[in-house]
């Protein structure tokens, strides 16, 4: 959950612990004055480095969207073949897996977040991502693998993290047992992906 900058930075406590706050409560139902009280800090405090929650969403998103930042910005400068392909797929998971709590954020406040500045901003570097997937004169079924194979990343880390508290599934994988698994499917998915041959378009 930590935006990995030096402990005791009060800009990165102030994302880390309105973070734990909004996954826990929602994002509508938390107020600055709760999350200064968990701190420990005034509401003045505060105040001097966020002005509102929405600033304080879009410095969790901004902070914590580095690996996915930087795996663009790599997947950019190279010609496409299906190594680059792969390895952005793999750099996502990678990314990702450190930033669950994030992703419990963006799935249980969708509402919210979508009127956000910060929920376009995080929507753009999905999109460029598949983008980079997809590779040049994709047709319109890799421009799905594309997006499938990132949503599987998201699934496998998060949204099937609850059946491990299901006491009827017998299959309890830990978090690199989940990792492993939704990296394999989305190579599974992105492995498809043969962008110039041309089909049908209806």
């Amino acid at each position: 959950m930590s935006t990995h900058t030096p402990r005791g930075d009060t800009r990165t406590r102030i994302l880390d612990v309105a973070l734990e706050l909004f996954s826990e409560h929602g994002y509508e139902q938390t107020s600055l004055r709760e999350i200064a009280d968990r701190l420990g800090v005034t509401k003045a405090a505060l105040y001097y480095h966020f002005k509102t929650k929405d600033d304080i969403v879009y410095g969790i998103v901004e902070s914590m969207s580095a690996p996915l930042d930087e795996a663009i910005a790599w997947g950019e400068q190279q010609p496409w073949s299906p190594r680059v392909r792969d390895e952005l797929v793999r750099r996502f998971a990678e990314g990702m897996s450190e930033r669950i709590t994030l992703l419990r954020f963006f799935h249980e406040n969708q509402p919210a977040v979508r009127e956000l500045n910060a929920g376009a901003r995080f929507k753009e570097r999905m999109i460029a991502m598949v983008r980079l997937i997809q590779g040049p004169e994709s047709t319109y079924q890799d421009r799905v693998r594309a997006a499938m194979s990132l949503f599987a990343i998201n699934a496998g880390l998060f949204l099937l993290h609850s059946e491990t508290d299901d006491a009827e599934t017998t299959d309890h994988p830990d978090q690199a047992a989940r990792q492993a698994a939704a990296l394999e499917v989305a190579l599974e998915i992105a492995g498809r992906i043969t962008p110039g041959k041309k089909t049908a378009a209806h």
